[in-house]
């Protein structure tokens, strides 16, 4: 099968192609910078310049292509925002793969994004899932609702340069899961009829709140951390002054979306049919636990090869070795 995967030079889309290719599919991925992609194509990937804002781009890039995961989405540092790419992006993807007559389409939403209509991604998102469904397009909707990886700069890197961990309001409980194993459930998804025209929760086995996790990584790191709460009327505030200027928008939406999730309410779900459906050994799947247990012992062994202890007062030039390790 000849699957294009939009989106893959993100944290998400590299897990989906090195899966797909691990898999067996001849993989294409619609890149914006073909130098963004070079690893990509080293893995064996075929790399084809487009654009989501670009329609025309579009139409060559599904040539031949039999299914889509589209794990693509707005970035805080991009210059079009989530009403560009995350809905008018979308639907020229979605209408040219009903042109295409492509086979499967997997869209990559957000949990209970269908209950904040005031949060510009999450809205979007689920008009999207509705766009999807009355398209025609033989489609699966996955939501998950936290990558393990963004724990790493958000919790372990701070500890460890003694830095600040920011935690917002009541600190909402997320099932992170890791995109590896969020990868899986994309490509089984092609490969599962039970799972056309289906809407199916990807979470975590447990939903962690921040206080959770930065005990966690006190505890494998054995480093203290430096903890300051900000409140949610600072993030509404800080929303609307970022609404004022144009270069603040992607801004304002992430901040609403930080209000989400600075709410206490738990972003979880039941995976039981999930598992069921997909055919997935629960059991195979990465805990948080696992996943910080293997980054922490990466680094800490780094350290001891470098003599850290000994040094840790110097400054030194170049990334500290405990970055871009996952």
């Amino acid at each position: 099968m000849k699957l294009l995967v939009v989106g893959a030079t993100g944290t998400l889309g590299r897990q989906i192609v090195r899966e797909a290719l691990d898999s067996d599919y001849e993989v294409r991925c619609l890149v914006r910078n073909f130098n963004k992609g070079t690893f990509l194509k080293e893995w064996g990937a075929e790399l084809i310049e487009g654009d989501l804002c670009q329609p025309e781009t579009l139409t060559p890039a599904l040539q031949g292509v039999e299914a889509i995961i589209d794990a693509a989405t707005a970035r805080i540092t991009d210059n079009l925002g989530a009403k560009e790419v995350d809905w008018l992006g979308k639907v020229n993807l979605i209408q040219a793969a009903q042109a295409a007559q492509v086979e499967r389409y997997v869209f990559f939403s957000i949990l209970d994004c269908e209950q904040h209509p005031q949060v510009p991604l999450m809205d979007i998102k689920h008009c999207t899932e509705l766009f999807l469904a009355e398209s025609g397009v033989n489609y699966t909707i996955l939501k998950p609702c936290g990558f393990m990886q963004g724990l790493i700069s958000q919790y372990a890197i701070p500890i460890l340069e003694n830095q600040v961990v920011w935690v917002t309001g009541e600190s909402t409980p997320i099932a992170y899961m890791n995109t590896q194993d969020i990868a899986k459930f994309a490509i089984r998804a092609l490969e599962v009829p039970e799972t056309a025209n289906q809407t199916f929760p990807v979470v975590g086995s447990k939903a962690w709140g921040a206080y959770e996790i930065v005990g966690l990584c006190e505890k494998l790191s054995g480093e203290n951390a430096k903890i300051s709460r900000v409140s949610i009327n600072v993030l509404s505030l800080l929303r609307r002054i970022s609404r004022f200027f144009q270069w603040g928008q992607n801004t304002a939406n992430r901040l609403a979306f930080a209000e989400v999730l600075a709410s206490g309410k738990p972003l979880d779900a039941s995976m039981e049919e999930t598992y069921q459906t997909f055919g997935i050994d629960p059991q195979e799947m990465t805990t948080l636990e696992e996943y910080l247990q293997e980054y922490f012992s990466r680094i800490m062994k780094k350290l001891k090869e470098i003599d850290y202890e000994k040094n840790k007062g110097k400054k030194k030039k170049g990334t500290k070795p405990y970055r871009n390790q996952f």
